[in-house]
């Protein structure tokens, strides 16, 4: 909060908190100790809401609203933790695991998985939605890394660390719906990418085992994101 913000003061699960104009819920939250889940949002990337998974409740509102978007507002009564939104949080894990085949006992990322963090912190045992069961390829082209879009979950933090940090802009996504994939470029294989420059911060932001490193067992695939800090201060860089 700079010397100069507008302050605003609201309710977060019954106790006042107070943020400057511009913050979203989400950040306010975390300053005060309240964590509320999400995959698709990291510090120092822009923020989309497209996991849904960080959507609360907003006294006046009969709609759910994701908080990593949702701007305060002076008086704003939030509420980030109810039995409804537990049900719609573990309705959406199960869609995500039903979309795709994320099979963890065979992922690369088993015990290192976002995802599978949030299932197991949501209280998700089972999946009532019939698995979709798509058959993307493997591409393994990159000398360094693999990207198997049957394990990802379409939550943009590799198309946004390339574009936003690094610079290459050599992720994007395309087509809509069970179609929608990552690809890079013009949608060429990995290795052949004329604006890659092999960084691996799309590796290392990945929530899933959907980017990896080649010759990694699953013990070493814990992800290393020691360069997140850096990614708020590029971002707030940019700002200034």
């Amino acid at each position: 909060m700079t010397p100069n913000s507008v302050v605003k003061t609201l309710t977060i699960d019954g106790k006042q908190v107070s943020g400057a104009a511009g913050e979203t819920v989400l950040d306010v939250a975390r300053q005060n100790g309240v964590d509320i889940p999400t995959l698709c949002n990291l510090d120092g990337l822009t923020p989309t809401g497209q996991c849904r998974l960080c959507m609360v409740e907003t006294k006046g509102s009969p709609r759910l609203l994701p908080a990593c978007v949702l701007q305060i507002e002076e008086g704003m009564e939030i509420v980030t933790d109810s039995p409804r939104l537990l049900k719609y949080r573990q309705m959406i894990i199960e869609l995500i695991f039903s979309e795709r085949n994320h099979v963890c006992a065979v992922c690369v990322s088993n015990g290192h998985c976002d995802l599978q963090a949030m299932a197991q912190r949501l209280g998700v045992t089972h999946i009532r939605y019939d698995y979709l069961h798509p058959l993307f390829q493997v591409d393994g082209s990159n000398l360094k890394y693999e990207v198997d879009h049957n394990r990802c979950i379409l939550c943009g933090r590799c198309v946004r660390v390339c574009d936003e940090i690094e610079g290459a802009h050599t992720r994007d996504i395309r087509n809509r719906g069970l179609n929608t994939l990552v690809i890079t470029d013009f949608d060429e294989p990995w290795g052949d990418s004329m604006t890659c420059t092999n960084c691996g911060k799309c590796v290392q932001v990945c929530p899933t085992g959907a980017l990896a490193e080649k010759g990694k067992s699953v013990a070493e695939m814990a992800k290393r994101r020691q360069f997140l800090p850096y990614l708020v201060m590029r971002r707030e860089g940019k700002k200034a």
